[in-house]
């Protein structure tokens, strides 16, 4: 009995220290995801916003939940001006991989470009908190930001017409 709490304690040192030096690293593609990817970027790089979405479906079919496909996924999904969309996929990616900093900065450029500033806000303190100042992802948040305020989307509750009664 006097040696129940320190056996307890023991085993779950031992379990979780087993269990992080056997856990996977991350994100690995397989050979036909990473061309996938490629060609997806390719078609980004050459203009064709909706062959690179096919090539990156394509690619999360064979590489289900994969956060750089996700991410891909996002971008180009936002550069169609599909943000809630966008906003779906970055989440999907933090959901597999909640440190991926692309997926945090893309997130926030979302929501800002949505008009959730303050939102896009919180994404950039933890990017700040997560890499610092000087990190790729903090920065281009950090410039979707500086831009001009989006309008915020008006609520219908906010527009109320005017009672005007005519003769028929």
């Amino acid at each position: 009995m006097r040696f129940t709490p320190a056996a307890l304690a023991l085993s779950l040192l031992a379990g979780v220290t087993s269990s992080i030096a056997y856990s996977k690293s991350g994100d690995e593609l397989s050979q036909r995801a990473a061309r996938l990817l490629s060609h997806g970027h390719a078609e980004i790089a050459e203009g064709r916003v909706n062959s690179a979405i096919d090539a990156y479906e394509a690619a999360l079919v064979v590489q289900p939940g994969s956060a750089s496909v996700l991410v891909s996924l996002a971008e180009a999904t936002r550069a169609q001006d599909m943000q809630g969309k966008a906003l779906h996929y970055y989440r999907e990616a933090l959901d597999s991989d909640p440190r991926n900093l692309m997926a945090i900065a893309g997130e926030g450029a979302a929501l800002a470009e949505k008009g959730a500033l303050n939102k896009a806000r919180r994404s950039l303190a933890r990017l700040k908190g997560m890499c610092g100042t000087d990190c790729d992802a903090t920065q281009k948040l950090a410039a979707v930001l500086a831009k001009e305020p989006t309008p915020q989307v008006v609520r219908a509750e906010a527009v109320k017409p005017d009672a005007v009664v005519s003769e028929n």
